[in-house]
C-alpha cells in the first residue's frame, strides 16, 4: 500500500467510542448513532459501489471486552469476513478511538491502562492478521489528550496543561505497548498512525517562537512515540515544566516504535495566521484553505520522510463549499506527488 508509485482512494466511517455518562454528558458511540451496528453490510455494500480499496474502520473495544480477559467477538468476525471477503475491501483499522471501556474506572489514568490496551490490541491482531494488515493504534493522539486532559470533556476529565501532559503520557505509552503487541501478533503488520496536523504562519517576527511552538505541540504526540524527543527537542522544556520525566522520556527513547504510513488529517479551521491580539498575545485569524495542505504534506515529509496518507479532512460547509475543499485538497496532493513525495491515498 505505501509504494510511492501507488495511490488509494478510500473512506472511512467514525468510530469514537466513549461509554463514560456523568451529568450533562451522555455516552457517544457513533456506530450507534448513525445504526451501523444494525446496517453495516448495507454501509460496506455502498463503500464498495464507490469503487475504494481501503476503508478506516474502528473496533469498539469497550464493547469487544467488555470486562477484563473477556472478549467477545461476534459482531467484528461477521464485518470484517464480509469486508474483506465479499467486497475486497482493505480495512485500516483504527484499534483506539478516544474511549476506554468502562471496566477501566480512572480511563488513561489507571496505571495499568497500557498493558490492557496492548492485551485488548495483541488480541485483535492475533484472531484478524488473516484478514487486517493495516492498524492504526491510537486515532488522534494529541486531540485525544486535548479533550481527555487539557479540556476535561471526556474521561478522566483533567484540565490544563499538567492534565494534557499526563494524559499524553499514558496515551503514548498505550500506543508503545500496543505497537509491540500487534507486532509480536502479526508481524506483517503495517502502522498507519494518524493524527491531526495543524498549520500556523505569521508575518510578525515577534510572534515566530509561539507559531514554531505551535506547530510542534501538533507532531508532539508522534515524536514521542517514535523516540524522538530529547534535550534539543523544541518543546523538552515544556514537557519536564508540566510534569513528564526525564526517565519517562528515556523510556520512550528506549521502546520507540516505528511506523510504515503517517496518516494526514486537516481541516478547515486546523490553523491560520498568527497575529498581535489586543491584549497583546498570539491569536489566530482566518481558516486554512484546501490548498495548504500541499504546505503541511512538505513539512511532514520535510521532518520524517516517510510516506503519507490523507487520513481524514472534511468542511462544515454548504455543498458547493465541500465540493470546493475536497478539489483543493486533492489538488494539493497531485502537487506533492509530482514533487515526488510519496502520497500514496486519500479518505
Amino acid at each position: 500500500m505505501y509504494r510511492s508509485d501507488t495511490f488509494h482512494w478510500a473512506v472511512g466511517i467514525e468510530n469514537t467510542f466513549i461509554p463514560q455518562e456523568r451529568p450533562g454528558l451522555r455516552a457517544l458511540d457513533e456506530y450507534k448513532l448513525t445504526q451501523h451496528y444494525e446496517l453495516w453490510r448495507q454501509d460496506m455494500d455502498r463503500a464498495a459501489a464507490l469503487g475504494i480499496s481501503h476503508i478506516r474502520w474502528g473496533i469498539p473495544w469497550y464493547r469487544v471486552n467488555p470486562q477484563r480477559g473477556q472478549y467477545k467477538w461476534a459482531w467484528t468476525d461477521q464485518v470484517l469476513d464480509y469486508l474483506v471477503n465479499q467486497k475486497g475491501i482493505h480495512p485500516i483499522v483504527d484499534l483506539m478511538h478516544y474511549g476506554t471501556p468502562l471496566w477501566l474506572e480512572k480511563s488513561f489514568l489507571d496505571a495499568d491502562y497500557p498493558h490492557y490496551v496492548a492485551e485488548y490490541a495483541h488480541a485483535v491482531a492475533e484472531r484478524y492478521g488473516n484478514l487486517v494488515r493495516y492498524y492504526t493504534p491510537l486515532n488522534e493522539p494529541t486531540v485525544n489528550a486535548e479533550f481527555c486532559g487539557r479540556r476535561g470533556e471526556w474521561p478522566p476529565y483533567l484540565e490544563g496543561e499538567d492534565g494534557y501532559v499526563k494524559i499524553l503520557l499514558s496515551i503514548v505509552r498505550g500506543m508503545v505497548r500496543t505497537a509491540h503487541a500487534v507486532r509480536e501478533a502479526d508481524p506483517d503488520a503495517i502502522f498507519v498512525q494518524v493524527e491531526a496536523l495543524g498549520w500556523s504562519w505569521t508575518e510578525d517576527e515577534r510572534l515566530q517562537a509561539g507559531v514554531d511552538q505551535r506547530n510542534a505541540h501538533t507532531y508532539l504526540a508522534y515524536d514521542l512515540f517514535t523516540g524522538q524527543v530529547n534535550t534539543s527537542h523544541l518543546l523538552w522544556p515544556y514537557l519536564l515544566h508540566h510534569g513528564m520525566t526525564e526517565n519517562d522520556l528515556a523510556w520512550l527513547r528506549d521502546q520507540a516504535a516505528t511506523v510504515d504510513l503517517f496518516g494526514v488529517n486537516l481541516y478547515p479551521w486546523s490553523g491560520g495566521e498568527a497575529v498581535m491580539g489586543p491584549d497583546g498575545n498570539l491569536r489566530m485569524r482566518g481558516e486554512l484553505n484546501g490548498y495548504h495542505l500541499a504546505d503541511v504534506l512538505r513539512q511532514t515529509w520535510n521532518r520524517y520522510q516517510i510516506p503519507m496518507m490523507i487520513t481524514e479532512t472534511s468542511a462544515r460547509r454548504d455543498v458547493n463549499g465541500r465540493t470546493q475543499w475536497m478539489d483543493e485538497t486533492i489538488t494539493a496532493v497531485a502537487t506533492i506527488r509530482a514533487e515526488g513525495v510519496p502520497v500514496v491515498g486519500y479518505t
